[in-house]
C-alpha cells in the first residue's frame, strides 16, 4: 500500500498522521524523513493523537528517543505505546550508529509499541521485516507540503 498527499497546513500534516495510525499495531515501525522543517514532528504528534497515546508529543531531538504510554485508543482499537525517536544525531550510517541504535533497545520497544523514527532512514529498518515509509518535502516559502508514504517489505 502506499499513496501521496498534499498537506495545505501544519492541521493537515497532523489529520493525515491521525490517520495513518488508524492502521499501526504494537511491532510496526515508521521511519520519516525529511529536511528540516518539512513536518515529520507534526506528523508524529498526529500518529500519537491517533493512537491515543499519553504525554504531548514533542521533538526528541536533545534526549534522542521519548516514550508515550499507551492510552485510549479514539475509535476503540487495542491500545499501543509509542516511542519516537529522532536519529539525527546518530553516528550516521556506519558502525557507530547501529552501536548507539542497538543502545537505544528499540528492538525490545517493537513488541510493545510503535516505534516512528526521524532521520532513520539507512539506519533502523534492519530491526523489521516490513516498515512504513513516510517522505515529506516542503515547498519553498510555502507551508504546503507532500508527503509519499508506502509499506516496504
Amino acid at each position: 500500500m502506499s499513496g501521496t498527499v498534499v498537506l495545505a497546513t501544519a492541521e493537515d500534516t497532523e489529520e493525515f498522521g491521525r490517520n495513518l495510525a488508524r492502521g499501526l499495531v504494537a511491532g510496526d515501525l515508521v521511519v520519516l524523513d525529511g529536511p528540516l522543517g518539512a513536518g515529520k514532528t507534526a506528523l508524529t504528534k498526529g500518529i500519537g493523537a491517533g493512537l491515543g497515546v499519553q504525554g504531548r508529543v514533542t521533538s526528541p531531538t536533545f534526549v534522542i528517543a521519548r516514550e508515550h504510554r499507551a492510552g485510549t485508543r479514539p475509535g476503540g482499537g487495542a491500545p499501543v505505546g509509542m516511542v519516537h525517536v529522532d536519529a539525527y544525531r546518530l553516528g550516521g550510517s556506519g558502525p557507530h550508529a547501529l552501536d548507539e541504535l542497538d543502545a537505544l533497545d528499540l528492538d525490545t520497544d517493537l513488541a510493545a509499541a510503535v516505534v516512528v523514527v526521524e532521520w532513520g532512514e539507512g539506519i533502523v529498518e534492519q530491526l523489521v521485516d516490513r516498515h512504513l515509509r513516510v517522505r515529506l518535502r516542503r515547498e519553498p516559502e510555502s507551508d504546503v507540503r507532500t508527503a509519499h508514504w508506502e509499506w516496504i517489505s
